[in-house]
């Protein structure tokens, strides 16, 4: 049960098991999630205290790894304060910036960000079950009725590039899932997608972005070290880059 310190609504929350699965990120890899009861109210009080935990969001599910034999999945969180560009990250901003419009929006469906999505798919995850998506499992997976979701859209010279999901939570932001035009990753856009949302996350006065899970070994997802200084949750407590490196 989700309750005690720092849970400071009323009541308790049921947390529930899922069956062992195969991995998604590592080939041969088990797989299982720890979720939050379907059936709770969630308000952005909850929501922020569980990401706090190291929770993620799919559609209305709150979910974190709780494999039987690995703890490769850790969740980071990015000071948008002491937040400092790599040299390669200043050259992407600097590129980018002028390359693309932005435009951030609250969270609906539309046809032209759904073709994007299934080009997406195809292109960077062709054997995965998410490339048949309908239009109803896209919006499941990215839009839920008690989360405040931008969908924010990267466009060059009027055509959409790029679509950032991410979460307006109390003290941040919360990445979802970016997807782009698989054409356009050469110019490093799903970095650029990061950066923007880690600038704008400051420009709103938020403490934190919350990009993930990053996986080492997972090349798709182990870019996310490359955004320092950063966090990583223990499972019980957020610890510095340094640290999290050291023990590595």
């Amino acid at each position: 049960m989700l309750n005690g310190p720092g849970f400071e609504q009323e009541g308790s929350y049921a947390l529930y098991m899922s069956p062992v699965h195969d991995c998604s990120y590592l080939p041969g890899r088990e797989a299982r999630n720890l979720f939050l009861d379907p059936a709770a109210k969630v308000t952005p009080k909850l929501y922020q205290q569980l990401i706090c935990r190291g929770f993620r969001r799919s559609g209305c599910y709150l979910y974190q790894p709780a494999c039987p034999d690995c703890n490769s999945c850790i969740s980071l969180r990015i000071p948008t304060k002491d937040f400092k560009p790599s040299r390669s990250q200043r050259r992407n901003w600097k590129r980018n910036l002028n390359l693309y419009q932005v435009e951030p929006g609250p969270a609906r469906f539309d046809d032209e960000h759904y073709r994007l999505y299934k080009r997406y798919l195809l292109q960077r995850h062709p054997n995965g079950s998410m490339a048949c998506n309908s239009p109803g499992q896209y919006s499941q997976f990215l839009t839920c009725d008690w989360a405040e979701t931008l969908f924010i859209e990267f466009r060059r010279a009027g055509k959409l590039a790029a679509v950032a999901v991410s979460d307006l939570l109390p003290n941040g932001t919360s990445s979802v899932y970016t997807f782009y035009d698989p054409a356009m990753g050469p110019e490093g856009l799903g970095i650029f997608a990061l950066l923007w949302q880690i600038h704008y996350t400051r420009e709103l006065g938020l403490a934190w972005i919350y990009p993930g899970f990053w996986i080492e070994t997972c090349e798709k997802m182990s870019y996310k070290s490359r955004f320092r200084p950063f966090e990583a949750w223990t499972g019980q407590q957020w610890i510095s880059h340094t640290e999290l490196l050291h023990q590595g």
